[in-house]
């Protein structure tokens, strides 16, 4: 890996590495450790790869409060999310504390120099989840978050042209976004905004843009929060509500070729491949181009227009959309119930599996499908709904099938769930 690998000397494989960065000393521990076992990128290659793009993965997360996202073992191995700041942990890393909406609070690590993002990167934290505040006003956030999710069967050049009509709407109402691979399959497009809205104004302001993108472009996007009506890619506004965050610009992400969160200027965006942007590939590109959103900073928005196009939707009957699970039902929200489950029920749903691990929710689905091969021909991608559903401090995998292209006589009753692991209840 050209710029980052260096041989590990031979005396230990487990004998610390010191790292002297920002005039500190970092131990780095288990430097040999596999940490991407396909090209088998280890612990100091991560070390390096944050060290290389610094500059930018501050841009993105330094001076804000983190959730941590832990990898000890390798991508391979079980993962967690930490919220509150490792016990153990130097004077010089700084903290703050944060109030969630279920009254709970924690310390969370607020990175501010290069020695952080080693200190973090020695943790095996590949990711980092800013929350959109400053560590010195953490009740108004300087950020709207468009996170862009295609729904399954939908591909990259659908979500290059939903960006690219979120930026025609974000500039129709003064604002500036800026676009990045989520690392994944989505794109996020980040909104500096001025400090002097509150999170539920933030929200109300990313669910009247999500709407208006739908409205400009009915048969790519929606903005249903239920997955059993979305189509295309999903403009998810909920990213915005207090406590939730999404991966920072040049995070690492837990896949097998270790792809990177890379900031993208618009005139990249419609070329623009997300396999492209990697823990070997990104120090090149940081070091011949710089970061794409050095000046991100420096564009400030108001969100007057979308606060007024969300009050117009509301003369028109447009209310507010459904919450994260676990918030407490909020002023004007319609009912918390998904379609499938009302009374008159609009979607034939059926629940496959609930497991720990993603792979085994999805082997469980595979056996449900050679049970009823005449049913599961039917299935179209985006009937398999695979929900992330998130704990305390890590998640679990549930699949729910929608049999609604499946003739009525030809589709399976509810069966007992396989596997059907116990799982850690929502937050």
């Amino acid at each position: 890996m050209p710029g980052l690998r260096r041989k590990i000397p031979k005396r230990t494989s487990g004998e610390p590495e010191p790292i002297v960065v920002a005039g500190r000393e970092i131990a780095v521990s288990n430097p040999g450790k596999v940490l991407f076992p396909k090209p088998k990128y280890t612990k100091l290659d991560l070390v390096r790869y944050y060290l290389a793009v610094a500059e930018g993965a501050l841009r993105g997360a330094g001076g804000r409060p983190n959730v941590l996202v832990r990898y000890p073992n390798g991508i391979s191995g079980e993962f967690f999310y930490q919220k509150r700041a490792p016990e153990s942990r130097p004077p010089w890393i700084e903290v703050v504390t944060l109030r969630f909406p279920s009254g709970r609070t924690a310390e969370e690590v607020v990175p501010r120099d290069a020695a952080a993002l080693v200190w973090l990167a020695n943790l095996a934290c590949l990711e980092l989840h800013p929350h959109p505040v400053r560590a010195e006003d953490m009740e108004h956030p300087d950020e709207l978050r468009v996170d862009l999710d295609p729904v399954p069967g939908v591909k990259w050049p659908q979500v290059r042209a939903v960006a690219g009509v979120v930026q025609a709407t974000l500039r129709d109402f003064g604002l500036t976004g800026w676009p990045k691979t989520s690392g994944s399959r989505g794109m996020h497009v980040l909104v500096r905004i001025e400090r002097r809205w509150s999170f539920d104004d933030v929200r109300r302001a990313a669910l009247a843009l999500a709407r208006d993108v739908e409205r400009r472009a009915p048969t790519l996007a929606t903005s249903k929060w239920w997955k059993e009506e979305r189509h295309g890619v999903f403009v998810d506004y909920n990213q915005n509500a207090k406590d939730r965050t999404v991966a920072s610009a040049y995070s690492v992400r837990p896949t097998p070729e270790a792809r990177v969160s890379a900031p993208l200027s618009w005139d990249e965006v419609a070329s623009a491949d997300p396999a492209d942007f990697t823990l070997a590939t990104m120090p090149q590109r940081f070091a011949q181009l710089g970061d794409r959103h050095e000046g991100i900073d420096k564009a400030s928005g108001s969100l007057d227009g979308l606060l007024e196009l969300s009050t117009r939707h509301e003369r028109e009957g447009l209310g507010d959309a459904p919450w994260p699970p676990h918030y407490k039902k909020q002023r004007g929200e319609p009912p918390r119930v998904q379609p499938s489950r009302a009374r008159a029920a609009k979607y034939p749903l059926i629940e496959i599996a609930r497991a720990k691990r993603k792979q085994d929710a999805l082997a469980g689905l595979k056996r449900w499908k050679a049970r009823h091969p005449k049913a599961a021909k039917y299935l179209e991608p985006a009937d398999v709904l695979v929900d992330s559903m998130r704990g305390r401090s890590s998640t679990w995998t549930r699949i729910r099938v929608n049999l609604q292209h499946v003739p009525p006589k030809l589709r399976p009753r509810q069966e007992r769930l396989d596997p059907d692991e116990k799982t850690l209840a929502s937050w």
